[in-house]
């Protein structure tokens, strides 16, 4: 039987910001003793890598390698960091490709917390990592409408388990059915920021992205 007439068109899925071997290449890589142990792991540099796709100022590369790393790799030779480079860049890279054509990333995790606490999952571990870009140029975030900002950045530090020392942050975080709502909405939640950041409503296509000096960012 035809469709209806109002039918909407099938959704186009989450796009994937690496394939399935990148991301293993990059998962043993950052799982590995070749890093220090407060280097990010995937989940986490996943997160880390999309914000700096979302914001407002271009990191440089020698400030978020190193806030990713937390200090330098023991890497095997320059061909393996060149490689792991380019997988992290990539990642990045895609992400930006991705949300300029309104489409939504996929995330490295099921979208749902199955009755758990956030921070005890991988959404808590992205989420966190996502914040953690943000601290790469925590000002560049929030000086142009800090408000804004403000509530566009809520859902990922109330489900990054960062701020549970804040009331009203332990408020949202011990409701269980709001956490499930804001971890549903996560990647529309990323392109939202990236149209707010990226995309102003009066003009037609991205705005260039300001540069911003490396300097170390604000701790929580």
């Amino acid at each position: 039987m035809p469709a209806p007439p109002n039918t909407p068109e099938e959704a186009i899925p989450p796009q994937p910001l690496l394939d399935d071997e990148q991301l293993d290449r990059l998962d043993d890589f950052l799982d590995s003793d070749q890093v220090g142990e407060d280097a990010l792991d995937l989940i986490s540099a996943h997160g880390f890598l999309v914000a700096l796709a979302v914001g407002p100022s271009e990191v440089p590369a020698s400030q978020w390698l190193a806030e990713l790393f937390h200090g330098e790799p023991q890497y095997a030779d320059d061909a393996q960091r060149d490689e792991i480079i380019q997988l992290l860049t990539l990642l990045r890279d895609n992400a930006m490709a991705v949300l300029e054509q309104g489409g939504l990333p996929e995330l490295p995790f099921e979208l749902t917390l199955d009755g758990m606490a956030a921070e005890e999952t991988p959404i808590g571990d992205w989420c966190a990592g996502f914040m953690e870009g943000v601290f790469c140029d925590e000002s560049a975030w929030f000086q142009d409408d800090e408000e804004a900002a403000a509530t566009l950045l809520l859902p990922f530090m109330v489900l990054s388990g960062l701020f549970d020392d804040e009331p009203d942050m332990a408020d949202m975080a011990g409701d269980p059915a709001r956490q499930e709502s804001l971890v549903a909405q996560l990647p529309e939640l990323v392109l939202d920021l990236y149209l707010h950041y990226r995309v102003p409503p009066e003009t037609p296509k991205p705005k260039p992205r300001k540069k911003s000096p490396a300097k170390g960012k604000a701790r929580r």
